[in-house]
């Protein structure tokens, strides 16, 4: 029985972090999550100050294929070891992190649904739909609390690209989406969502080889 691949989509502090991280509280070890962010590519070859003008927000700036890799591998039951991401450094880290097969498997990230081969990999996909102001504050909170940044490269780098990338990329893909949830996370969707996972899980079944 293979496993089921949920993608969680939506601009930048949209809330969808928080819906996945729900989902891992909730089930444990029993669902795999993983961030598109850590599968941002490799600027060894840049100086820091070249890493921070940088546009993140565009999907050139992933190596989605990578991701699709290791996600098909996952479907057919095979570990594997994901990049790390460091947002400090503007780059990605010699280190890895093992993922085994899960039943469910959660991918989060602003542009998951803009590739199609990558879209196709997903058994539900859902878009987190929230008010550009609110997402614009929860990400200055984190990016200040979280990710060093000051209060004028978060401004800088959200007018310059962030803003933009997302009326150009992101929010087209919500018409992708199986469910899209107004206003970011709430609790009643949260249920309705565990509950289908509920539902899976309890059917039962091996994803296969873990390596």
């Amino acid at each position: 029985m293979h496993n089921t691949i949920i993608g969680i989509a939506g601009g930048s502090g949209s809330g969808k972090t928080t819906l996945a991280r729900s989902i891992i509280e909730r089930f444990g070890d029993k669902v795999a999550l993983i961030s598109h962010d850590s599968y941002y590519k490799r600027l060894d070859h840049l100086s820091m100050e070249e890493r921070t003008k940088v546009n993140y927000d565009h999907p050139e700036s992933y190596e989605t294929s990578l991701l699709i890799e290791d996600l098909e591998k996952l479907r057919d039951g095979i570990a594997v070891d994901i990049p790390v991401y460091s947002f400090s450094e503007h780059n990605r880290t010699e280190e890895t992190e093992h993922v085994d097969p899960r039943k469910i498997i959660i991918v989060e990230g602003i542009l998951i649904f803009d590739n199609v081969t990558l879209r196709d990999l997903f058994d539900i996909k859902i878009f987190v739909d929230t008010d550009a102001d609110e997402r614009f504050i929860r990400r200055l909170k984190r990016d200040m609390k979280e990710r060093g940044r000051t209060l004028e490269s978060v401004e800088t780098q959200y007018l310059n690209t962030v803003k933009p990338m997302h009326e150009m990329f992101v929010e087209p893909t919500r018409k992708h989406a199986d469910l899209i949830i107004p206003g970011g996370y709430n609790d009643v969707v949260f249920e309705m969502i565990a509950s289908r996972i509920e539902d899976i899980l309890e059917e039962g079944g091996d994803v296969g080889q873990e390596g």
